[in-house]
């Protein structure tokens, strides 16, 4: 059974996708990058963590020079989901997060497309 999407804040990964849109969130297979304490692995969530941001979008390194964010992985990552992660946190600059999360969840998307 799939909840509805909707506008929260608590639901834009650190990296910027937006887990409120996610099939996995949304069929409570995850519980989201804020939550998900299995995550460990991630090197942004802990950066963000660690310094205290919401999201990328808080920090003062431009995403596109930073190692933990710009890497093969995440690189492979938004090849194959045609995800574009770096558009996501810019778009989060330009225009917060309140009016993000509301433009997200209208177009029902997780992230920006390539």
């Amino acid at each position: 059974m799939m909840n509805e999407i909707i506008a929260d804040r608590e639901l834009i990964a650190y990296c910027g996708l937006y887990c409120g849109a996610c099939h996995k969130y949304l069929n409570g297979k995850c519980s989201g990058c804020r939550l998900n304490d299995k995550a460990t692995w991630c090197k942004i969530r802990k950066c963000n963590m660690e310094s205290g941001n919401h999201t990328c979008a808080d920090c003062n390194m431009d995403v596109a020079d930073c190692g933990k964010y710009s890497n093969f992985i995440s690189k492979v990552f938004g090849l194959i989901f045609r995800s574009d992660r770096k558009a996501c946190v810019y778009r989060i600059k330009m225009i917060g997060e309140e009016a993000y999360v509301k433009e997200m969840s209208a177009k029902k998307a997780m992230t920006i497309k390539k």
